[in-house]
């Protein structure tokens, strides 16, 4: 059987081989327009992140995946922490979806966006809530390489209804990336609240 002449020039690439019936098959040399077409793919810019919305939490292992999905990916994971009788949750929780829905952040980065149900019977039972010092429903929290930022927690009902302070909040937390920078410092979740000991 004998295969066409281009499959052949395909299969013996760079041999330097003679087909039966004395045709010779040159040795590969790469053309430029191929490497400049490998060049421009290995150096070609990436994407700007897109926003992500999850669904809402009700299990500490969904939120848990959460964590890791935007860790992998370094994008910071903003949650809403709220419960089935709070009415402020009731308005803000649409308003802060549609701002990510809308793409707020993307320039900086991306974020990843899901509401936490607190008074859900396995996140209660899990102490998800008092991990994080959730005192105060609704509380806007960020997540940052799995690390949360508790100086930038928000839990202002004026702030969480104002549109314009939510955008800029979207925007300063979707520039880390990955680089951490408000869970409370060195001290751990308690960042200063006892001061330095030494």
């Amino acid at each position: 059987m004998q295969l066409p002449r281009q499959a052949a020039r395909i299969a013996l690439r760079g041999c330097n081989a003679t087909l039966a019936g004395g045709v010779r098959i040159p040795s590969f040399k790469p053309s430029v327009g191929s490497a400049a077409a490998a060049a421009s793919f290995s150096t070609s810019h990436s994407r700007p992140s897109k926003n992500q919305i999850y669904a809402s939490v009700r299990r500490p292992d969904d939120f848990y995946t959460y964590q890791l999905m935007s860790s992998s990916s370094r994008t910071p994971l903003i949650t809403l922490w709220t419960t089935s009788w709070c009415g402020t949750c009731r308005v803000v929780a649409p308003l802060i979806r549609s701002l990510v829905d809308a793409g707020v952040g993307e320039a900086e980065g991306g974020v990843a966006y899901c509401t936490v149900e607190f008074d859900s019977p396995d996140v209660m039972s899990g102490g998800l809530g008092m991990t994080y010092m959730i005192t105060s429903i609704p509380t806007l929290l960020s997540f940052d390489n799995q690390e949360a930022q508790i100086q930038t927690k928000v839990h202002d009902a004026k702030k969480l209804a104002d549109r314009a302070f939510l955008e800029e909040w979207i925007r300063t937390e979707a520039q880390r990336h990955g680089q951490r920078g408000g869970g409370g410092g060195p001290g751990g979740v308690f960042g200063g609240l006892f001061g330095g000991f030494k």
